[in-house]
């Protein structure tokens, strides 16, 4: 073969090859507005398994050479790939809190103390409210650091129905009346929607815990407000699960969200969950909205606490959780997680290398 005849057929596969190009381009935005119907009609955007061996047993009917089918399946799977991947970029954008819908991040503003600015933010305060004298122990020690939150359990959903479970609207008003005298803006969790409405007079951040993350109605309910939320991954939950119940939030008209990593459930039974590092810096990929670790219920155990803290704000965290107790041996839930008093003047001395 000539250098002449060689010539021509690599300009003809050149020719050819910008052909193919157009014709998957073309099928690609045929792909993408086949997703935006599906959308539209409410039908699962996903892999449709009889609608590609439908596709691939024409394709292969029509197979005249020179490759085999099994050539012809592998190169058409990769392309039916690539269009499901344009669906689901698709998708994505068009999440509310997704970073490719909003580049900039999300700063939210609690009480003078700014989620999402690049620095440092802290949440800490008792696992349960129990009394008053307990939480004014806890505020007084969380003023001296001079930080300007507390949480505090005021509804406790429990895994068994005989463990302590709250102190309900009381433990409220108890947060309300410390936060108030020491300046303090609250945090805690709501599990019922109905409750929503009167619970908003004593709170500043609505918490939805890891058991309530799907729990849709309340998702929606604390996304009709006009008060942050601080929204608990949920012990199974995916990134992705994690990330919609954000959405159902945020689609309500809510946009101020803070999403907290808390350690998901595996087989591993050193730690009473498993601290899912790696969830901070792929949420603050994915989306624009602060990002925190909780670092008592992701270890549940008190001599992790410093060093899971320093881990999730070396990894980019915006801030850190965790939960103090006067006295914890005695402390009606969580007992073996909480810092006492002195132990949480040293994390943070420690932390932030006072």
């Amino acid at each position: 073969m000539s250098n002449e005849q060689l010539d021509q057929l690599r300009a003809q596969l050149d020719e050819i090859n910008l052909e193919i190009l157009e014709l998957i381009n073309k099928r690609g935005e045929l792909v993408q507005q086949t997703g935006q119907v599906k959308e539209k009609q409410g039908a699962n955007r996903r892999f449709d398994p009889v609608r590609e061996r439908d596709m691939l047993n024409n394709i292969l009917k029509h197979n005249d050479g020179p490759f085999e089918d099994s050539t012809v399946i592998h190169l058409f799977k990769a392309i039916f790939k690539a269009g499901l991947e344009l669906q689901e970029d698709d998708h994505s954008k068009a999440l509310l809190v997704s970073r490719k819908k909003k580049p900039e991040d999300t700063v939210i503003d609690i009480n003078g103390d700014t989620f999402g600015d690049g620095k440092s933010h802290f949440i800490f305060g008792p696992c349960a409210v129990e009394s008053y004298e307990q939480v004014a122990e806890v505020a007084k020690a969380i003023k001296k650091e001079g930080l300007k939150l507390i949480r505090g359990g005021a509804f406790k959903p429990r895994t068994s129905p005989y463990d302590f479970q709250g102190l309900g609207f009381e433990g409220l008003e108890i947060l309300k009346q410390i936060a108030d005298e020491y300046e303090l803006a609250v945090v805690s969790e709501i599990v019922n929607p109905a409750h929503i409405e009167k619970a908003i007079e004593y709170i500043d951040v609505i918490q939805i815990g890891a058991r309530n993350m799907q729990n849709f109605e309340l998702l929606k309910a604390a996304g009709e407000t006009n008060k942050p939320v601080l929204l608990k991954r949920g012990m199974s939950a995916t990134i992705s699960d994690f990330i919609n119940a954000a959405e159902y939030i945020n689609s309500k008209g809510n946009g101020q969200i803070i999403l907290c990593e808390r350690g998901i459930r595996t087989y591993e039974k050193a730690t009473r969950n498993t601290l899912d590092i790696t969830a901070v810096p792929i949420l603050k990929q994915e989306t624009h909205l602060p990002v925190m670790v909780d670092v008592t219920h992701s270890t549940g155990r008190r001599d992790l606490l410093l060093p899971a803290a320093k881990a999730a704000l070396a990894i980019g965290a915006d801030g850190v959780m965790a939960e103090v107790h006067p006295d914890p041996a005695v402390a009606l839930s969580d007992a073996q997680q909480q810092m006492d008093i002195p132990t949480f003047h040293n994390f943070m001395k420690e932390l932030l290398n006072k």
